[in-house]
């Protein structure tokens, strides 16, 4: 068992980066900003008259076409508003849970008059938020960067209040070494089949929420209705009703509802809804259609969660390699566990994962990423099954190695620095398709 110290680096880990969020994270890390800002105009007495948000170009591509919780609109505008009517920086990521339609309905009025206004940073980092409130006598402005809750400035009228230690936020990227703690597959297998079940044990809440999000996309039409169609007893004829089907149905609500702007909150996975519910309720369907024990099923979920985190320390909060990608091959990690398998299987399940969906690119926040998540998801299933059965792909293909852990760096790469003139194209196609939509800001 690993000792004392380590197993609390690793809850610790699972306590920061495994955290409720209401709506997707972008648009609400900037209505986060945009709240702290309101609050500290308030304190001198007076109230925003005017908003200014400067953002980089990964928070726009993400925001842009995302559902804003409770509003049935779309995108940074109205999220901004809200944060000033409604926002609560006490809240984090659930910044809007006290939204209300009398709130939407003057947040609306501040789009409808231009008192909302939308920049693109020039600076080159990845998660970046500068929110301005504007008042008679008064300016506040509220920094975020490198993780969606970080603030790491708060100004008052130009003099400095509020300044984190590491102004940077690590950018968004951090290293499992840069974390202070010797992450592998392997020490992670270790704490979650060995860690003492008390300590762990909270992780169950991460099924709790995301399986409430998902009985909401089932019960209701949002987005696409990709979970809702899947699971609709005429067609399955096409796909059955066992793991499969199951997983991908309710992974795939879950997001529907998500993006549709949903105002339940989701469990998120390193700063990502979508991330966290894709990590999760894989593990989940596929516990229950096992009849796998509360404990199998809390040691898995550690296992897929922590996997994903360390993964994505190789590619950064956003990049242009979609997410789920790496959420898929922590759940890919979890089934395989469910289904009996030990360390080996679980590293043939990644290499699995990642021999078969890396390359699948973010083009944004929407309605859509449900898709995605629904495509994770069978994979997902489809390696696990596989690597139960002794079946991975040889280090001969691709990008796959012998060791794991140089398997996971050569992905990182690939989407951290490999992928990063397709993000520059996807931000470029997106921004000039929707100059051209109508009702788009």
């Amino acid at each position: 068992m690993l000792i004392s110290e380590i197993r609390k680096q690793y809850v610790d880990l699972l306590k920061k980066e495994v955290k409720p969020a209401l709506g997707c994270t972008e648009p609400i890390a900037v209505a986060l900003a945009v709240a702290k800002a309101t609050e500290v105009l308030r304190a001198t007495g007076e109230k925003p008259a005017k908003i200014t948000v400067e953002v980089s170009a990964n928070i726009l591509k993400n925001a842009m076409g995302v559902g804003i919780p409770g509003t049935g609109m779309n995108g940074l505008y109205i999220a901004s508003a809200l944060g000033a009517c409604c926002g609560k920086s006490e809240y984090g990521l659930e910044v809007l849970r006290d939204v209300s339609s009398a709130s939407v309905a003057e947040a609306k009025t501040w789009v409808d008059a231009n008192r909302v206004e939308i920049k693109l940073s020039p600076l080159d980092i990845k998660l970046f938020i500068q929110a301005s409130c504007w008042s008679t006598h008064h300016t506040a402005s509220v920094t975020i960067i490198g993780e969606h809750d970080r603030i790491t400035e708060v100004m008052l009228d130009g003099d400095v209040i509020f300044a984190a230690e590491d102004k940077s936020g690590g950018c968004g990227k951090e290293k499992p070494e840069e974390k202070g703690l010797e992450m592998t597959v392997s020490s992670i297998f270790e704490f979650a089949s060995t860690a003492p079940l008390e300590e762990i044990a909270f992780i169950k809440n991460a099924a709790d929420l995301n399986m409430a999000i998902a009985q909401e996309g089932l019960n209701k039409k949002y987005g696409l209705q990709i979970g809702k169609t899947i699971r609709n007893s005429h067609h399955d004829s096409i796909f059955g009703s066992g793991i499969l089907s199951y997983a991908m149905s309710i992974t795939a609500a879950a997001a529907d509802a998500r993006m549709g702007g949903c105002t339940l909150p989701a469990m998120s996975n390193s700063g990502s809804g979508n991330q966290g519910i894709t990590v999760t309720l894989p593990v989940v369907a596929t516990a229950a259609k096992l009849g796998s024990t509360e404990e199998q099923l809390i040691r898995a979920l550690t296992l897929s969660h922590l996997v994903a985190i360390h993964i994505k320390g190789y590619l950064g909060r956003l990049s242009a390699l979609c997410g789920c990608v790496v959420a898929s091959s922590g759940a890919a990690c979890g089934i395989s566990y469910l289904m009996g398998g030990g360390y080996t299987e679980v590293t043939y399940a990644i290499k699995n994962m990642i021999g078969n969906i890396t390359g699948m690119v973010c083009d944004g926040a929407k309605a859509g990423c449900a898709l995605k998540v629904s495509s994770g998801t069978s994979s997902a299933v489809q390696s696990a099954i596989l690597a139960v059965d002794e079946i991975c792909i040889s280090e001969n293909d691709g990008i796959i190695e012998e060791d794991i852990e140089r398997t996971i760096r050569n992905l990182g790469t690939i989407g951290s620095t490999g992928m990063q003139n397709t993000d520059n194209i996807m931000l470029n196609i997106m921004i000039n398709k929707r100059s051209h939509i109508p009702g788009c800001n």
